[in-house]
């Protein structure tokens, strides 16, 4: 099933991520939020923003 590989997936990379920062909640709070922070900002260079209510 792909639903099934693509969880087992992501937890493996989350898992990678994790070991990466030692485990550190600090530092993987840290790392979420720079990459929030980079991600966000690309988007709003890149992508039109959407007037009106969304459904």
């Amino acid at each position: 099933m792909q639903k099934i590989e693509t969880i087992e997936e992501v937890r493996k990379i989350r898992n990678e991520i994790s070991r990466k920062y030692e485990y550190d909640p600090k530092k993987l709070v840290q790392f979420y939020m720079d990459r929030q922070k980079t991600r966000i900002s690309t988007i709003s260079r890149t992508e039109p923003r959407v007037r009106g209510p969304v459904d």
